[in-house]
Parts: structure tokens; sequence; C-alpha cells
């Protein structure tokens, strides 16, 4: 039997007809119930398209013009160009476009400026920090020393005198300024002003917000920050996968961190489709559908406020939503697995100073289907409904798939 058998539209049907109705069936999912999950997205069929060419088949250990396979030009040439639209997309010296995740790029960029046991001064697990800011389950909680700075539990922001005063104390060899569930700015300014008085690098997670920055509806930390931290799916819409942006000081020890202290080969297709997602994030396109994301997310966090959620921080600056449904009589994880029966599919996240669990949500996916305020205004509804007990999940599920008919993520 041929390796290399014609590429045909019915192929895996042909060969893995089991597989092939698993594909079928996450296409229709995705396409019939509502993604509102805040780490997901929608990439484009030229982005999906790259990850499944033949630069799959590439090992590519090393970098352009120093790997330790042959037959590397054209993987060089992709890697090349991938790297050169994030320095531009970004306005920076130096980006790695290798890391496989998000948190891989994190893990990398610790390892370019920290040793095991240095202090780390971050976003609590349970303020909305991600695993990355020293979970015991995580390798940053195992390597080092993290001290969670909180939320003013009044305002629900960064309290920034106990970041000051947290800074003078520890004196962290590093900051890292970013959350999973933190639907605020953060303040680079503030941040960068406290690391240089304790002498800290700067590293921020920009996960959930890189799609804004790239579209011009959220602010840069790349001024700011010695490192950034991105997500390549989530708000920017390309294949999943990781990024890191440094000034050119910090480019050698970035580089030789991914590969070859956390990484082996490049997954060279990840790599050539961040390129085509770059190259989509430069557009006005994009950056309509950034300042819409954002729009949308407003909308939604209004109307569940009406309905009588509480929205955490009183609102949002992102595509982030943080909502407590308590006062509907409901706690966090019931209300997700009723939604998911619904066909609304979210996720929970720690509520801070309580012990509790809300729903996260985020409006990437939804924008990037093409559904705007008016649709916002009906899912708020309809969660309100499930969670309220005014509609019985089954008959949502039903209304849910009457929204998502008029909003393909593929169409024909």
């Amino acid at each position: 039997m041929s390796v290399t058998p014609v590429l045909e539209a019915d192929t895996l049907s042909r060969q893995d007809p089991e597989l092939a109705e698993i594909l079928r069936g996450e296409l229709d999912r995705q396409s019939t119930t509502l993604q509102l999950t805040a780490a997901e997205n929608f990439a484009s069929p030229a982005v999906l398209a790259t990850l499944g060419s033949a630069l799959a088949n590439k090992y590519a250990e090393g970098y352009p013009g120093s790997r330790y396979h042959g037959g590397c030009a054209l993987a060089d040439t992709a890697e090349r160009i991938a790297v050169e639209r994030a320095e531009a997309l970004f306005g920076a010296e130096h980006a790695n476009v290798q890391p496989t995740t998000g948190s891989s790029a994190i893990l990398a960029a610790y390892a370019a400026v920290l040793r095991p046991g240095d202090s780390v001064l971050a976003l609590g697990l349970d303020d909305g920090g991600h695993l990355t800011h020293g979970s015991p389950a995580n390798f940053s909680g195992r390597w080092f020393d993290f001290t969670g700075y909180r939320l003013d539990p009044e305002t629900g922001r960064v309290d920034h005198d106990e970041v000051r005063r947290l800074a003078r104390e520890h004196r962290p060899k590093a900051i890292v300024c970013g959350s999973t569930a933190y639907p605020r700015h953060f303040d680079y300014a503030f941040f960068r002003e406290v690391a240089d008085e304790v002498g800290a690098y700067l590293i921020v997670t920009l996960t959930h917000s890189a799609g804004l920055v790239a579209g011009g509806a959220a602010p840069s930390p790349v001024p700011y920050a010695d490192l950034v931290c991105v997500s390549t799916h989530k708000t920017l819409r390309g294949p999943r996968g990781g990024l890191i942006l440094c000034g050119a000081g910090l480019a050698r020890r970035v580089d030789r961190a991914v590969f070859p202290f956390t990484q082996g080969g490049a997954e060279m297709n990840s790599v050539a489709a961040k390129a085509v997602a770059f190259g989509e994030a430069a557009t006005p396109a994009f950056a309509a559908y950034a300042q819409q994301t954002v729009a949308n997310a407003h909308t939604l966090a209004g109307y569940l406020a009406e309905a009588g959620f509480t929205i955490a921080t009183g609102g949002t600056d992102t595509a982030l939503v943080v909502a407590d449904p308590t006062p509907l009589g409901m706690d966090g994880r019931t209300a997700r697995g009723r939604l998911a029966a619904a066909g609304l599919v979210l996720d929970c996240c720690a509520l801070a100073h309580t012990g509790g669990r809300a729903l996260r949500l985020g409006t990437a996916a939804v924008t990037t289907q093409g559904m705007g305020e008016p649709a916002m205004a009906r899912i708020a509804a309809l969660l309100a409904d499930v969670v309220g007990g005014a509609q019985d999940p089954a008959a949502a599920r039903a209304e849910v798939r009457e929204l998502t008919a008029g909003f393909p993520p593929y169409p024909d």
C-alpha cells in the first residue's frame, strides 16, 4: 500500500470510517451549539488547511539556517515568514513561534530568566491566576517560589497597593502580569514601574487578549514587558499554540529556552498555520472583528446583569465575562451542567474571596460566526432562563439549534 495516496475528500471515510464519523460529529457539535468557552475560537479554513498540509511530515529540529535535519529549506522559509509577521503584528524586536502551547511558551519564558527556587509574584490562583502562576500541580509551583497578589474585594480589580507591597517584601526575580479569568486590562505601565523598583523581570501572559491587541481593541504590553507569552488560538484565531515576544537582548536566551531546553523539533505545520493567522490578524477585517468581540462581551455582560447574574468587576474590557449565577439560586458547577445540556458550552472559574465558582464566558467564537449585539441579548436570555429554571434545557437546546443555524462557522 502506498504511503502517499491521492488525497480525496472521502479518503478518511474509506480508510477509517470510525474516526471519520467522530470528526463529522465534532463539526456538527461545534456548528449546532454555542461556543462560549473563553479559550476557544474557530480557525479559518486557510489555517486548518495548513495544519493538515505536508509540513506535518517535516522534522525541523533547530532554527532556520541551523537545523539538525536535511530538507528544511521550505520549512525555514515558512518559519521566517511566521517570525516576521509576528514581530510586525505586535511591534516586537524578536518572536519565537515554536512553542506548542501557551503554557509551554510560559515555561520557556520562565526558563529564559529564572532558576529553580527563584521568587515570582503573580496573580493568585483563586483570583483568576493561571496554573502557571504557581499551582502545585504545575511545573511552576514545583520549581519556583510563587507569591500571589489578590483582587480588591470591593472592586474586583487588581489591588495595586498590595502588588507594590508584596514586591517590596519579597523582591521577586520576576513579576507576572496576566490571568485566565480576569476580564479587565492590566495596567502594564504600573507593573513596569514596580518591576523596575525591585529589579524584577516583567513577564506578561497575553493568553486571552492577544487577538484584541493585534486588532487594536486592547492595549499592548510589548512596550513595557521583558517577555510576552501569547496563545495563538483564542482571540488570535490561529492554530492551538504559543508565541514568545521579547526584546533583542533576550532573544538568544528565549530561543535556547524553547529549543533545546523545553522542546524538541517544532511542529512545522503549526508554525506555518501561525504565519497564516498572523497575516489574517494584520487585516482591517480582523481589526473590525476584535472591536466587535469586545462590544459583544460588553453587551452580554450587561444583559446578564439585568437578568440577575452578578458580574465580576462590574463588567469587562475584553472578550471575557465572569458571571456568578448564585443570585439565580444555582451554583456555578450545577449551572454549567444545565447549560451544557442546553447546548451552551462554557467553563467555570474560581470566584475571588468567596470560595465559590462562577461561569466564565467568552465571545471570541460567536463573534467569528458573525453574531452581534442582538444575538448576545438572545444568548443572555437563554442563559438566564436555563439557570433560573424558566426553561427546560431540552427546550432551550432547540432554540440554540435555531440560533446557530443562522451563523454557521464554516458556511458552504
